[in-house]
């Protein structure tokens, strides 16, 4: 079942204006930024920490957090390939709760952080 909606709308995004996805992917450091946006039963569920240590396996910086509207707002950094390893966990059925859609974007990573936490 796929439930990937595309690019996100309403989480903030800082890199707005960033480089495109291909140009992105060839980044000199190879790092790309993931800005997602998750619905469904993903709060009180456990899984902003699952996240978070699915990222923290990956190897990935950023941060999740609980929205006001219900959803779940993430940022990831990282190689392309780990990047698309995430996302294709919050896509996948081993999430926590129930996963309705995921909206995201990837632009260039810009190295604001140097681990992954949970908020």
């Amino acid at each position: 079942m796929a439930r990937h909606a595309g690019p996100s709308s309403g989480v903030p995004d800082p890199s707005e204006g960033a480089a495109s996805s291909d140009a992105a992917a060839s980044s000199e450091a190879g790092s790309v930024r993931l800005t997602a946006r998750v619905f469904g039963v993903v709060q009180g569920v456990g899984f902003r920490y699952r996240t978070m240590g699915k990222a923290e396996e990956l190897g990935l910086t950023g941060e999740v957090k609980n929205l006001a509207d219900g959803s779940v707002g993430l940022v990831a950094e990282g190689p392309q390939w780990k990047i698309n390893e995430l996302r294709t966990w919050l896509n996948s059925e081993r999430t926590p709760g129930r996963v309705e859609r995921v909206e995201d974007s990837i632009s260039a990573a810009e190295g604001n952080f140097r681990s992954f936490r949970a908020r």
